[in-house]
């Protein structure tokens, strides 16, 4: 193992140790490390940097700005103890991420992907795609999560599913309907009988036994979205897995609007809920429908039946 190569391990050794998963980054990582020792290079250099950041000819400056933050995050680590190491600027090779309008389920929308995806070939294949969509649904979880979940990590009896090790290494607990439990119920029947001995704990299995992988999950979603008329509703507003989650929390956000209770008070607990480490996370699902910022800018218009006796610190 060369220089490079060690330091690049001790790095992400370090990243992950902080609770970084660093799985795209990591592999990219030390794919320019096999790069520069290929190329007889000692330490990370501006020049090496930027040529392997653009490679292949042709991809977007998107996916060359990722490839060059890599590398500098690493630089940046390595000059600590390599003088000799050119971190790369910001500047170099920019590119602003513009934040996709997400695309929003109806109940109606998901209701009809639910049935196309009963339709699905294979018992267990159809009850998997089934149950897991619906759960992302009615929890507003993410997909990885999702398909992350252990058997022991649902709850019966507390009506709770266990999120292990989530986005950025959290855990955290997600309470469900008795509904939700049920449909999980009838999901876990299906499955111990077609596959009495899994390959692993998962909760939701492959036809195969093993857990499933978002690589595979995806492309039948989207080919179940399609097969149900589901259209791109802007250009950059397509039907993707992910947009379950935005639709739970706009259409959770929208209720409360409409019942007139304490949104302020209660995007904590959504904020938890869904796993954000902020609310400002959840704050973006406003932008996202129109309805609800109209909710919004009607609960911020004055009241003119109020009248200056109303008002808070005034004498009655």
């Amino acid at each position: 193992m060369s220089t490079l190569a060690a330091a690049a391990e001790d790095y992400l050794r370090v990243r992950r140790a902080l609770g970084y998963k660093l799985d795209r980054q990591g592999r990219q990582l030390l794919a320019f490390i096999a790069y520069l020792d290929e190329a007889g290079a000692t330490t990370v250099t501006i020049e090496h940097a930027i040529a392997w950041a653009t490679l292949p000819a042709g991809t977007t400056s998107g996916y060359w700005s990722d490839r060059l933050s890599v590398v500098r995050q690493f630089a940046r680590y390595l000059q600590t103890t390599d003088p000799a190491c050119e971190v790369p600027a910001k500047l170099l090779l920019p590119y602003r991420r513009e934040r996709p309008i997400p695309f929003l389920f109806t109940p109606a929308d998901t209701e009809r992907v639910m049935r196309a995806a009963g339709q699905l070939r294979g018992e267990l294949h159809a009850a998997t795609t089934q149950t897991l969509i619906g759960l992302m649904a009615v929890t507003g979880i993410r997909v990885g999560e999702a398909i992350g979940l252990g058997r022991d990590d649902v709850d019966r009896p507390g009506q709770l599913i266990r999120v292990i090790d989530g986005k950025f290494a959290k855990s955290r607990e997600v309470a469900v309907h008795e509904t939700t439990i049920a449909a999980l119920d009838r999901y876990t029947e299906v499955r111990d009988r077609i596959c009495p001995s899994p390959r692993c704990d998962a909760f939701f299995l492959s036809r195969n036994g093993t857990r499933l992988l978002y690589q595979c999950v995806r492309p039948v979603f989207m080919r179940l979205v399609a097969a149900c008329g589901l259209e791109d509703r802007a250009p950059q507003s397509r039907p993707r897995p992910h947009s379950l989650r935005h639709s739970f929390a706009v259409n959770t956000l929208r209720d409360w609007y409409a019942d007139d209770v304490d949104v302020q008070a209660r995007l904590p607990l959504l904020s938890t809920h869904m796993g954000h480490v902020t609310p400002a996370s959840t704050y973006y699902y406003l932008t996202a429908a129109p309805d609800l910022l109209a909710l919004v800018a009607t609960r911020l218009e004055p009241n003119p039946e109020r009248t200056r006796y109303d008002q808070p610190g005034t004498d009655a």
